[in-house]
Parts: structure tokens; sequence; C-alpha cells
């Protein structure tokens, strides 16, 4: 069976809004939660990450930045290198640097975006504000490399053992909102505002759980909970708990394919990285 982790990540976590990691495991067709586990610091999320263990994980954060976007900043072109450079800079550093790439660029086309965005349907990575996603790579990609996980396209192969004979830790890029939009559409089924979090998007997030039960999507895997854990993952309403969830079902979907690329494509820019199951799963227009 392999082990596998899906993680929502805040890139500033606290009590009220952890990071939440999503445990289980794969047998077959059929995807197993065991248990859902939350860290309220960066810290304490590195240290779990520090914990030697054999898994496959997907990761709720970008792994690199639009190739157009570090080009014009003239920053390194390879990956290790431009997250370094990333790490050395502030948060109103890269801010700074980024708007002043968009506020030079003509309305309509500000950010730049990675070739995985439009298949994803997702936020493009430089973005620092609704979503902030830059700020997402700028917490959790250093943590990933310092605990030395393996991150595939990102990294040479000899990276994919642990140091001193450590079992593989195989980081992937997740995104929940590609598997969800599969079964909702556009229709949200959370919120951290207290005032949306209303009866209808409980309904969709009863409604989302119910159809991975089924195995009702195009990955072709099934989730397996028990009654206490339907309960927790339906009654959060930030989503968060079920965000896990769904990249643990984009995890096992890679575990199945397997290395080197866990099910993303060879084409792969290796300086922008790839979220998992974009090609799989097509983002609504």
């Amino acid at each position: 069976m392999a082990k596998l982790v899906g993680c929502d990540f805040s890139s500033r976590p606290s009590r009220g809004k952890p990071i939440v990691l999503a445990h289980g495991h794969r047998n077959g067709a059929r995807v197993t939660l065991e248990r859902l586990q939350r860290h309220e610091s960066l810290d304490a999320f590195a240290a779990w990450l520090a914990e030697p263990g054999d898994w496959i994980g997907g990761f709720d954060l970008p792994f690199g930045l639009p190739r157009e976007l570090v080009r014009s900043l003239g920053w390194p072109l390879e990956w290790a290198t431009c997250m370094r450079h990333c790490a050395a800079l502030s948060r109103a550093q890269i801010r700074t640097c980024f708007k002043s790439f968009c506020d030079a660029r003509p309305a309509g086309s500000k950010f730049a975006h990675r070739a995985t965005d439009r298949p994803a349907g997702s936020s493009p990575s430089m973005k620092w504000v609704n979503p902030p996603v830059a700020y997402m790579l700028h917490a959790g990609v250093p943590l990933l490399i310092g605990a030395g996980v393996h991150l595939p396209g990102l990294q040479h192969q000899d990276g994919l053992a642990g140091r001193m004979g450590q079992p593989a830790r195989i980081a992937l890029e997740a995104y929940p909102g590609l598997l969800a939009r599969e079964v909702l559409g556009r229709q949200s089924y959370k919120s951290d505002d207290r005032a949306k979090q209303t009866p209808e998007r409980r309904l969709r997030r009863e409604q989302l759980v119910r159809c991975l039960e089924l195995g009702q999507t195009t990955l072709g895997l099934s989730l397996e909970l028990n009654d206490v854990q339907r309960d927790v993952v339906v009654q959060d309403a930030s989503g968060d708990c079920l965000d896990a969830v769904l990249c643990l079902i984009q995890a096992a979907w890679a575990s199945v394919r397997g290395a080197p690329l866990f099910g993303m494509p060879q084409d792969m820019d290796p300086l922008e990285g790839w979220i998992l199951t974009a090609r799989a799963v097509q983002a609504p227009g």
C-alpha cells in the first residue's frame, strides 16, 4: 500500500487557520483516509516534514514561478537557485518586485502565468493577494527543500532517496480546486468568512464528498472514510479539511503513475513545475 498525504497549506498558520494534513493510503483504486492532522505554525509543519517515513504527498502551494516573470526580473533560471534567491527576500520585497512587473504591463495581462495555470484553472503563482499564493511558495518551498524531500521534475533523480538511507518522501504540487470544479463547476463550497458559511455551501461539500466516495471523477479513485471523518470534513466550513482530502486523492492518482514524474508531463518546464492532474482533469472554461 502506498502511504499518502494531502496538504492544505497556509503561509501564516494559526489555531484558527492551521495547515491541515490528510493521511491515508491507497489499495488499488480505493483511497482510505486514516486521519487528519493540524499544524498551527510553520515550525510544527517543518518538524513533521523532518520525520522519517515513506510517502507521496500532494501539497496545495505553488512549487515554481512563471518563466516569463523570472527572466524579466533577472532572477536565476535554474529552479533550486531561483528558489534560494526568492527565499532570501522578505515578503515586502517580493511584493515590490512582482508589483513593479505588473505595473509595467497593460490592463488585462498584468500577471505572468505558468504553462500549467490554464489547464489547471489556477491562480498565477506570482499573486500576492486573493489568494496570496506567492507567499505560500515563499513560506512552503524552502521547508520542503530543507527537509530533503524529493520534488520530481524540479530536482535531479539523486534526490529521490532520503538522507542516510531514509525512505523516499515525494512532494508534488496539488490543487484541490481543480478536482472540486469537476464535480461542482464554479459553485463555492467553502469560505473563511463566517457570514458566507451558508447551508448551500455545506450541501456542496456533502455532494463533493459523496462523489469522491462513489469514485465519480475522472481520476478513477474512490474515497473511503468513516462516519466521524465524514462529519468533520463536511462540517469544516472553511473547507480546509476537504481541500486536504482532495489533495490526498490527487496524490493517490500520482502514486498509480509512479516515478519519475508521477503523472506530470514529460515536457513540463523544470523551472515552473506542474500541478497534478492538470491534463487529466480539464478546468471548466
